[in-house]
């Protein structure tokens, strides 16, 4: 019996085993199938995640940072229209004139020709700018150069000098045909850089004031000044392109006829005025340069002159003789003065009208009687239209708010040069 069930207990062993190999085999084949596939899909899947990585750099992030410069390059270019003017934006860190600034105008040219290599430094702030600076040598070829000038034409404009001259000769005739090269400038006692642009400017636009005393001191003359006045106007003016006002002064101006280049209106500015009262030139010449000339509109260059009559007697005034002179000076402002003084002699009023017109740049008449008061508006008359225009560099300029002297020689030593003072050395 027991030998028996021994028997069949391993016959029932055997049987188990068998079943159960034929069974796990095929489990197994496929698990291990199962396993296979899994890491195969792993691999496959790293590989292409992988892959989209390695061309974020160069390819999707190279086009957003290559469209974000693009979108803000009309933005720096808004004020001038020449491309090349992009990287004003990150030069504000630089000072006017810094040589860096050259360098770092034509970076926006280098981001067109190599962007995978600089693209992802142009989004970054203005620190990171900087790091393309020994890539520059390469930039400086003369394609290059029309960025490199029109940066420094707009650092040097606030420092350049404009300045109106009349040229004459030892018989006071004046000079018209003379050229650049026949002048040599010193500013602030030292030469100038260099001047920018020269011409004749016998066309150049007039903006006129015209301050008639009208105190009682000239009241037995006052009516013939009126008509000399009225025909220098209907002489000097012309139509939609000059223009002037008149100022009648006693103890306070008085503007019968503001700007205009009517000179019917004019005339009845000038014949508006009456004679009466004390004389404060000073107030009317510091008046007319600071609340008219200065703050009139203008659209171009122009000329601002004023015509000064009066005897030069000032007993009304607020402000002093220089401070009426410094005000012309800022306004660039050209004084020419006539004295009513007929008594044949040079009085102190006589000197603080020459002084007054000397150091504006104009010229003082002194008429011998009161007919030659026309003679004198006839030669500022031609004077006007004899002048010339320089713009130049002045060296070593600091905005500090000085006076800076002007000094405008001529290469032949028998022209005078007649020019304003000096200016001051402002902002703009």
């Amino acid at each position: 019996m027991v030998r028996a069930s021994n028997s069949n207990d391993e016959l029932h062993t055997g049987m188990l085993a068998k079943w159960s190999s034929g069974y796990n085999g095929p489990i197994l084949m496929r698990f291990r199938l199962a396993l296979l596939l899994a890491v195969v899909c792993a691999l496959t899947g790293f590989a292409a995640g992988q892959s989209p990585d390695q061309n974020l750099p160069s390819a999707p992030s190279a086009t957003v940072q290559e469209n974000a410069p693009a979108k803000q390059s009309p933005a720096n270019e808004s004020k001038p229209s020449d491309p090349k003017q992009r990287p004003q934006k990150p030069v504000d860190e630089l000072k006017p004139g810094d040589s860096t600034k050259a360098g770092a105008a034509p970076q926006s040219d280098s981001t067109k020709q190599n962007e995978p290599a600089t693209t992802t430094t142009r989004p970054t702030p203005a620190v990171p700018q900087s790091a393309p600076a020994p890539s520059t040598p390469r930039l400086e070829d003369p394609p290059k150069s029309p960025a490199d000038e029109s940066v420094s034409t707009i650092v040097t404009f606030a420092n350049e000098v404009r300045v109106i001259f009349t040229v004459t000769d030892k018989h006071g005739r004046y000079i018209k045909d003379l050229k650049r090269d026949d002048f040599r400038v010193l500013d602030d006692r030292k030469p100038a850089d260099g001047i920018k642009s020269f011409g004749s400017e016998t066309n150049l636009p007039l903006q006129v004031g015209l301050l008639i005393d009208a105190s009682n001191s000239i009241r037995d003359r006052f009516k013939f000044e009126q008509e000399a006045a009225i025909e220098f106007l209907n002489s000097i003016i012309r139509p939609r392109y000059d223009q002037a006002m008149t100022v009648g002064f006693d103890s306070t101006p008085d503007v019968t006829q503001d700007f205009t280049d009517n000179t019917e209106l004019l005339s009845k500015g000038v014949r508006a005025l009456k004679a009466g009262g004390g004389t404060a030139m000073y107030d009317a010449l510091y008046y007319a340069c600071r609340d008219k000339l200065m703050k009139h509109e203008q659209t171009g260059p122009v000329r601002r002159t004023i015509i000064l009559l009066s005897d030069g007697d000032d007993n009304s005034s607020h402000v002093t003789r220089e401070e009426a002179i410094e005000m012309a000076q800022r306004a660039e402002v050209i004084v020419y003065t006539i004295s009513t003084n007929i008594t044949g002699s040079k009085g102190k009023g006589d000197k603080i009208l020459e002084r007054i017109a000397e150091a504006t740049g104009g010229r003082a008449f002194f008429p011998f009687q009161i007919r030659d008061v026309s003679d004198a508006f006839a030669s500022i008359q031609d004077e006007l239209r004899s002048q010339y225009a320089m713009t130049y560099r002045p060296a070593d300029f600091v905005a500090d708010g000085h006076f800076r002297t002007i000094e405008i020689l001529a290469q032949q030593k028998a022209f005078h040069v007649r020019t304003r003072k000096g200016y001051f050395a402002t902002k703009r």
